[in-house]
Order: structure tokens, then sequence, then C-alpha cells
């Protein structure tokens, strides 16, 4: 089975040809706040959640890549948790059904990981473990939310799936996941990996929606296309909740046209060749 792989440099040139299908929207620059922070002051952290809250839910729709990504997650869950308006944090680098709220406060890094069934080499506990124990310090609770690694297999032969996006917006996906696979992925795949994407929006969604609690608010912690308001998990979502949506983007070019309510831009992350190492990863065609 294929890995799931959206690298982020080709896929961030999609956004063009998602404008032409969505006619997505230019995304608002927070309000008018500083676009770029290197080490944001806690006063920026306050004013941007001032302008995003209030919010049943806020996506942080990331770049996998970009440790600013990450810190800027854990000082968000910070200020949320100092306020008491956090109910809880859903990752997308977890699975469903795994969850730390049976922890208590003190309780370990091990046994945290332990709790949501880390797996480390997908995702780096040294990356996303600061975000998460700060959560669980603050006895808030962190959520599995992704698709059980089990459960892709199925989720790429449930046709089920292809009806639960408009027309255009599943095309866009099929689009991402094409062009994010550096067009080497074979075209007979396509289709079974838009399901996956498309399965992972509708669990987090779920996960999202059983948490949301009155007068707070549930962070989701994902890639950034599962955050797009018009391909990812917001379709899957009740449209009574408010929802903000705010795009973790490094530099300050391309996605002018994605669906977010917010960006914040952090500096450029060094260019790396992810399409040589994925070429390396699947079989040949």
């Amino acid at each position: 089975m294929f890995t799931l792989f959206f690298q982020p440099v080709v896929a961030r040139t999609a956004a063009y040809w998602l404008a032409a299908i969505l006619g997505a929207r230019r995304i608002s620059y927070d309000k008018g706040l500083s676009p770029t922070a290197v080490n944001p002051s806690p006063a920026d952290i306050q004013a941007r959640l001032d302008a995003w809250l209030p919010a049943d839910v806020l996506l942080l729709g990331e770049q996998h890549d970009a440790p600013m990504h990450q810190a800027l997650q854990r000082q968000i869950v910070e200020v949320l948790a100092a306020r008491s308006v956090l109910a809880a944090v859903a990752l997308e680098m977890a699975e469903s059904g795994n969850s730390t709220a049976a922890l208590e406060p003190n309780a370990s890094e091990e046994q945290t990981r332990k709790a949501l069934n880390w797996h480390n080499d997908a995702w780096p506990w040294a990356a996303y473990g600061p975000t998460v124990m700060s959560a669980v310090r603050a006895g808030v609770p962190v959520l599995g939310a992704n698709v059980a690694r089990t459960q892709m297999q199925s989720s790429m032969a449930d046709t089920r799936l292809d009806q639960q996006l408009p027309g255009p917006a599943l095309k866009a996906q099929q689009q991402l996941i094409r062009q994010g696979h550096c067009g080497l992925l074979p075209e007979s795949q396509i289709t079974p990996m838009t399901r996956i994407q498309i399965a992972k929006d509708m669990r987090m969604a779920d996960t999202v929606k059983a948490a949301v609690r009155p007068g707070q608010v549930v962070v989701l912690i994902s890639g950034s296309v599962h955050a797009d308001k018009q391909l990812g998990v917001p379709q899957h979502l009740p449209p009574e909740l408010r929802i903000q949506s705010i795009r973790l983007r490094s530099g300050t070019t391309g996605g002018e046209h994605e669906s977010f309510d917010g960006v914040w831009l952090t500096p450029a992350t060094p260019d790396k060749d992810y399409c040589a190492d994925l070429a390396t990863q699947l079989p040949r065609r």
C-alpha cells in the first residue's frame, strides 16, 4: 500500500489549480496583525487569539516540516489553557480512540505516548511532544483524531467516500494527491488515496465534534490541506459550529487561493527535494 505523502513544496503549487476549479477566495492575513514573526511575543499570541475567538473549533493547519509551526501550536495551547477555554486538543498525529483523558496532569511523557499509541516513526515526538505535554500538564485531554492504520486499506476501497465532497472539491483533492506525490503515483491509485484523505477528514471531524463544549474551543492540529475550509475537515462539521481555520505557512509566496479564515506566515523552511526522496520510496511504474 502506498503511504500518503503530501510533500510541502509541490502540494503548494496546486493552489492555482484549485482556484480555477473552486473559485476560492483570497485569504485574510490575520486582520492586519504582523504577518511574520520569528519569535512572537505573548502579546502577539494574545492578539491573534482575540481575533479568532470566540469559536467552537480552531483548526491549525501546519506544514509538517516547519518546526516554527509546532512551536506556535504549543504557545497557542498554553495561552488557551491559561484562559481556561481549551476544551481539548485533537491531533492528526495520533489515531482516533486514543486519549490522555485518563491521565493525571503529572503523567510522564512515556505514559502519555503510550496513552496515545504514538507512532514516532511517522510523527517525531520531539516535534509534537511539547504541545501534547503542555495540554496534559493543564489537565486538557489530548485526543487522537486520525484514521487507524489498520483501517487504511478498507478506506481505499470504500466507494461511499467518493460522495462526501462536492464534485469540484473532489477533483481538487484528487489533483492535490497527484501533485503532492510529484506525479509519481500510478493513476489507478489516485482515487483510493483520495478516499483515505477524505476518511481522515471525516474521522477528525467526528473527533472534534464529540469534544465540543459550550464556552470553550477545541483545537485541531493537522496538515494544512486537512484544515482547508473547502476541501478538508470543515466540510464534515455541522454548520452551526463556529469554526476558525488558520493556515500556518512558511514563506511569503503562494497559497493565495486556499480557503482559510486567516494565515500566520512564518520564515521559509530550507529547500528540500522531496520528489527525489519520494521517487526512491514508490515502486517503479
